[in-house]
């Protein structure tokens, strides 16, 4: 280290600034390569894609496809298959995410008071749903929610006859959504938990000291403090909504009747029919609509700060 220190002492600033430049791209240069092959290429792709009409049969002589201009777009805006997904998609974060919301802080504030070794237990039960793979979690959900499922055995002890979750249009969307809240509110918690580690105690104890009550603590000190923390964790998990997938594609496969046919499912549909045009459009669309939510809410983070 020393000697090549002192050669570096003789070498011109130019050139040990091009060595220095040169170490740093090859240091990234595996990162861009792999970026550009599996994630920018075919990004650029989708989009001539979806101006395309573009099918299954086209895959071996791609260039013979001819261009449609955005008739893809102006298809999808006449298609009810995709107002529909578009519809359940808004239903399921518009109903999900304050509700993921409001019970993360509950989990998060009884965490946040509780006894050291206690909280680490209840800490690690609720985050459990997060780490585990979400297609085993889906699989164990529809055994529970099936018409001879768990659910329906313990409601008949107690004299009621429940439907068949699953194939029932009014309570397939509905259940998803209580499974997806389920197995998400432990990132919100752990989020949650660590912003209101980060309140002074002294703001509280001299609201209290003054005769604030605990929910007046709450709703006057604690929520306007954990803002910022909330909006982050709105950002990430509407994000996870306007995406959902998984949970339909293994536990309903978006019926009944389409009842939970989300947007990211209707693409994958259109995939697997071979209309790699129409989904390619559909993706961004839902692509757009993901960054202007996005937008909208870190542009609302930024006004608290």
């Amino acid at each position: 280290m020393k000697q090549q220190a002192d050669n570096n002492r003789g070498t011109p600033p130019n050139t040990l600034h091009r060595r220095q430049n040169a170490v740093a791209w090859g240091f990234i240069a595996p990162f861009i390569v792999i970026f550009s092959v599996f994630m920018f290429i075919p990004l650029i792709t989708s989009i001539g894609m979806s101006l395309t009409d573009m099918t299954s049969r086209d895959l071996r002589t791609p260039l013979n496809v001819d261009f449609k201009g955005l008739e893809n777009y102006i298809a999808l805006l006449t298609d009810p298959r995709f107002h529909k997904a578009l519809l359940t998609t808004a239903i399921f974060v518009v109903i999900g995410l304050p509700l993921t919301i409001c019970i993360a802080m509950a989990c998060a504030t009884a965490l946040n008071k509780g006894s050291r070794h206690l909280n680490s237990i209840f800490r690690a039960m609720l985050y459990a749903p997060v780490v585990a793979s979400v297609v085993a979690v889906s699989v164990v959900w529809r055994y529970i929610l099936q018409e001879d499922g768990l659910l329906n055995s313990i409601l008949t002890l107690i004299g009621i006859h429940g439907p068949d979750w699953l194939h029932d249009t009014h309570f397939a969307l509905p259940a998803l959504m209580v499974m997806t809240i389920w197995r998400n509110m432990g990132t919100l918690m752990i989020i949650f938990l660590a912003g209101l580690q980060t309140i002074p105690t002294e703001l509280k104890e001299a609201a209290a000291v003054d005769g604030a009550g605990k929910w007046r603590i709450f709703t006057h000190i604690t929520l306007p403090l954990m803002k910022p923390t909330i909006l982050l964790g709105a950002v990430l998990i509407s994000v996870a909504y306007l995406q959902f997938f998984e949970e339909s594609f293994v536990m309903t496969q978006g019926g009944p009747l389409d009842s939970t046919l989300s947007a990211a499912y209707y693409v994958y549909q259109q995939f697997g029919f071979g209309r790699y045009g129409i989904a390619s459009a559909a993706s961004w669309v839902l692509f757009i609509i993901i960054a202007l939510v996005s937008i909208l809410q870190f542009r609302l983070l930024q006004s608290e700060d």
